[in-house]
This record gives structure tokens, C-alpha cells and sequence, in this order.
């Protein structure tokens, strides 16, 4: 049964290769957005190569294109994305939150980092910006006290206040040696020994204990596989209690926040073009103070 009054035949096939599961809202807003996209195909003849593409998956389609707005974004329904996201998300990868995890294939044309006039969304023009895989982190299994190590109690003997040496003698200690924190590992990969030779330097030749400095080949490890995360940030806009426009994910090192419009700029936040039709004069008042970074 159909969400909307009519839907065209095309449209029922196109929308059978889409991925991911929707509620009833989301299934809605999804049809709309494949009869937007086939309305504009029809009128420049595109319409079957958006067919081919979708139906064989292959990336030596031609480009499907539609034409640039002002901001770079489509709206669909009471929602604005970038459209090569939108249809990427719909026929590819649904889990997809920017267009900064998209790169386009080399032979795409009219890709949307180019901003041409017209922007292509060919979804097999793009492909997904996969996160690096760390190598994992060693951490030990078990965590054993060296048996060489007396306990402390042990210890109950102790100097009577006010009590004078001579000089140059210094007490003995009860003195424990530094080691590392088991599994503790140099760069090189080797064990730091260094600690236990100065602590067989410093200690009293009367007390000389013989701890055990673990190495390599007999600690009991574990790989602790580490994904570095795609974004180290994420960051929201909200006009009073309504967010406007896309969650944006910072990729790059640094970031700007401003009142410009350049939405395919990986380094900037940009406000500028964000619209809203609940936008009041408090809002417009205080949007005039967003300037050239924040």
C-alpha cells in the first residue's frame, strides 16, 4: 500500500533498492525524496540512467545530475541536506551522518566538491571514507605482584624518635625498588630496565633486593583492537529549542565556526545559509553577531 495518494511505477522500483529499515515517517520522507529526484530526471532525460546505476551498482554509470541551489543543499519536505548525501544514504549506506565520510570516484564530473552548476547524484560516483584501523593496544591478562617482594608488614621494626647518627651514615630503609607497571613497554618494544639498575645503585648493600624486571617474552598479553573515530567532534545548531540544518562532524584539526556560506568546506561551520521558517526577529537580532568566526 502506498504512502502517498499516487506513486509511479519507477518509483516503487527505485525505492525497492533502498537500504536500511524506516518508520512510517521515515518511510514517507524517503518516497518523497526519490519523486523529487525522478521529477527532475524526467525533464533532462536521465531517468534510466538512474535506473542502470541503481540496478547494476556499477560506478562506470554516467553522472545523473540536478541542478546546484544557492546554498549547495536540497530540501525535501520540511527537511534540507546535501543531495548527494540524501540519495547515498537511501540507495547505499543508511548509518551515512556527512558528506565528509563521501569521496567521489575519479571519473565522476560533476562531483559535489567541484561546485559546478550541477551536482551529480549518482550514488556509485561516491564512495565511503573509510576510518583508519589503529594497530591494537597489548595489555597484560593478569596483574602479579613479584613473589620477591616481602611484605611490608614484615617490616615492624622501626628507629626511636630524636635517634642520632653520625655523619655520613645514613639509616637503612625498608626499601622497595620502582619497577614499571606490568606490560609497561618502551617504543622499541623492550621492557624498561633502567629503573631496576638504579634502584640496585641507590639501595643499601645490606638490603639488596632482587626484583624481577618482566620482559616481553614472559608477559601474558592481549590485543585490544582501538577504531579511531571518524570525527573528534560534532557539533549542532539550534535556533530557541529547534535544530536547523545537519549535525556537522569535525574531520580536519582545527575548526570555524561563522556566518558564511560555504557548506563543502571541511574546516568551517557555516551558518550563513541555514534557513528556518519559525526564524524570529530575537533570532535574526542575535544571527547578526555571528561574524567572520565564533
Amino acid at each position: 500500500m502506498s504512502i502517498l495518494p499516487f506513486t509511479p511505477p519507477i518509483v516503487k522500483r527505485l525505492l525497492g533498492w533502498k537500504k536500511g529499515e524506516q518508520n512510517g515517517q521515515e518511510e514517507k520522507w524517503c518516497e518523497k525524496a526519490v519523486k523529487s529526484l525522478v521529477k527532475k530526471l524526467k525533464k533532462t532525460g536521465q531517468l534510466d540512467e538512474l535506473e542502470k546505476a541503481i540496478t547494476t551498482q556499477n560506478i562506470n554509470t554516467k553522472c545523473i545530475t540536478i541542478p546546484r541551489s544557492l546554498d549547495g543543499r536540497l530540501q525535501v519536505s520540511h527537511r534540507k541536506g546535501l543531495p548527494h548525501v540524501i540519495y547515498c544514504r537511501l540507495w547505499r549506506w543508511p548509518d551515512l551522518q556527512s558528506h565528509h565520510e563521501l569521496r567521489a570516484v575519479e571519473l565522476c564530473e560533476y562531483a559535489f566538491h567541484t561546485k559546478k552548476d550541477e551536482v551529480c547524484v549518482n550514488p556509485y560516483h561516491y564512495q565511503r571514507v573509510e576510518t583508519p584501523v589503529l594497530p591494537p593496544v597489548l595489555v597484560p591478562r593478569h596483574t602479579e605482584i613479584p613473589s620477591e617482594f616481602p611484605p611490608l608488614d614484615d617490616y615492624s621494626h622501626s628507629i626511636p624518635e630524636n635517634t642520632n647518627f653520625p655523619a655520613g651514615i645514613e639509616p637503612q630503609s625498608n626499601y622497595i625498588p620502582e619497577t614499571p607497571p606490568p606490560g609497561y613497554l618502551s617504543e622499541d618494544g623492550e621492557t624498561s630496565d633502567h629503573l631496576m639498575n638504579h634502584s640496585m645503585d641507590t639501595s643499601s648493600p645490606n638490603l639488596s633486593p632482587n626484583p624481577v624486571s618482566p620482559t616481553h617474552s614472559n608477559l601474558d598479553l592481549q590485543p585490544v583492537m582501538y577504531c579511531e573515530p571518524a570525527f573528534w567532534c560534532s557539533i549542532s545548531y539550534y535556533e530557541l529549542n529547534q535544530r536547523v540544518g545537519e549535525t556537522f562532524h569535525a574531520s580536519q584539526p582545527s575548526l570555524t565556526v561563522d556566518g558564511f556560506t560555504d557548506p563543502s568546506n571541511s574546516e568551517r561551520f557555516c551558518l550563513g545559509l541555514l534557513s528556518n521558517v519559525n526564524r524570529n526577529a530575537a533570532v535574526e537580532l542575535t544571527r547578526r553577531h555571528i561574524g567572520t568566526d565564533t
